[in-house]
């Protein structure tokens, strides 16, 4: 039985998308590519690759009311025997967000950049007080005037997406430059982006290259997963299949569903990575199960031609990409042979899957 090749998804620049705002919303999933020998879509790189900023770290769930709630605020966290503890910190870490505001308020009054960072992020969050990206802005400043590479990076970002002021990129990309000399990963990563995009600074693929590995070097799995791309198409970097499937595991293995499916396609095809077809697998339907639907697509591929096949799951999560957008009319095709047996128990783990009877 002729075996199905996965082919690699469009390069990086369909998969990465540059979006200046922080909240903004989700990019939509890149073209698929078809089946051996004739894939849908070319591998060839767009003349000008893009890429999408790493999101604001969300904050934790709230533990303690709002302040405008009726119940009781939670006291400040007891006085630790060593100065050094952060009560600030400890205290936001814990959903103690009226707490923090309060304690932070006091150490900045006293020049303390950590705690104006700390005022600034509850400004922007509107935890334990009213949002208030003004306010927010003006505290990152003046805790980035003071040399911390965390409010550095979160000024730019507010500068980017246009939040308490004007959209400045021009000033964004300077705070990120400094974040990004003082090793903020994050800095790094969306600064590469904006050499990579060449609007607001000269397109420079090498030094994109050279800032997304350092933040790669330091855990970062959007900037491992892209950088990944830039070895396999040889974006200011010579190509690299090998060192494209060591960063892919390293992001797929931090959790990056892209990277997982990227990832899988190489193992199967043993491009850069001895093959290993029962790991893509396994992969593949990890990557299905968190709803991407370019993993449903590829697992559904796999189950339909490979060794030993099952048309009925294959059918199930083509049926699932399908009502994401992810049509196949050559899986469409081939499972049409599935006998209505088959047929119902595949439509049956359907509704399953979406929680319906």
């Amino acid at each position: 039985m002729k075996r199905t090749i996965l082919w690699p998804m469009l390069g990086l620049a369909t998969v990465l998308l540059l979006r200046a705002e922080v909240a903004a919303q989700s990019p939509q999933p890149a073209p698929a590519p078809g089946p051996a020998p004739a894939p849908e879509i070319s591998s060839k790189p767009a003349a000008k690759p893009k890429a999408r900023p790493i999101a604001r770290k969300p904050a934790p769930p709230p533990i303690q009311p709002a302040a405008s709630a009726p119940a009781a605020a939670a006291p400040p966290p007891a006085q630790p025997d060593d100065p050094n503890v952060d009560l600030v910190y400890g205290a936001y870490q814990r959903g103690f967000y009226k707490t923090a505001f309060d304690l932070a308020t006091r150490r900045a009054e006293n020049g303390d950049p950590k705690a104006m960072t700390m005022l600034g992020e509850l400004n922007a969050n509107g935890m334990g007080i009213r949002r208030d990206d003004a306010k927010a802005a003006e505290w990152y400043k003046r805790a980035a005037d003071s040399g911390d590479r965390e409010a550095m990076f979160e000024l730019a970002m507010l500068r980017l997406a246009g939040r308490g002021g004007p959209v400045n990129r021009e000033e964004a990309a300077k705070w990120l430059a400094s974040s990004a000399k003082l090793g903020n990963p994050k800095a790094a990563y969306n600064l590469a982006l904006l050499y990579l995009d060449g609007q607001t600074l000269p397109q420079d693929l090498k030094r994109s290259a050279e800032l997304l590995r350092m933040a790669a070097d330091a855990g970062s799995a959007e900037a491992q997963y892209a950088l990944a791309t830039f070895y396999k198409e040889g974006t200011g970097v010579p190509k690299d299949a090998e060192q494209a499937a060591r960063l892919l595991q390293a992001a797929a293995l931090a959790g990056n569903v892209d990277a997982e499916v990227e990832y899988a396609i190489a193992l199967y095809n043993g491009t850069g990575t001895p093959k290993n077809e029962a790991a893509a697998v396994a992969l593949l339907r990890k990557a299905a199960r968190q709803n991407n639907p370019i993993a449903q697509n590829r697992l559904a591929r796999v189950l339909t031609n490979g060794t030993p096949a099952d048309r009925i799951e294959a059918l199930k999560w083509h049926t699932i990409a399908k009502t994401a957008g992810k049509g196949d009319p050559e899986l469409d095709e081939a499972l049409a042979k599935l006998g209505p047996e088959d047929r119902a128990k595949a439509e049956g783990a359907v509704r399953k899957w979406f929680g319906s009877k």
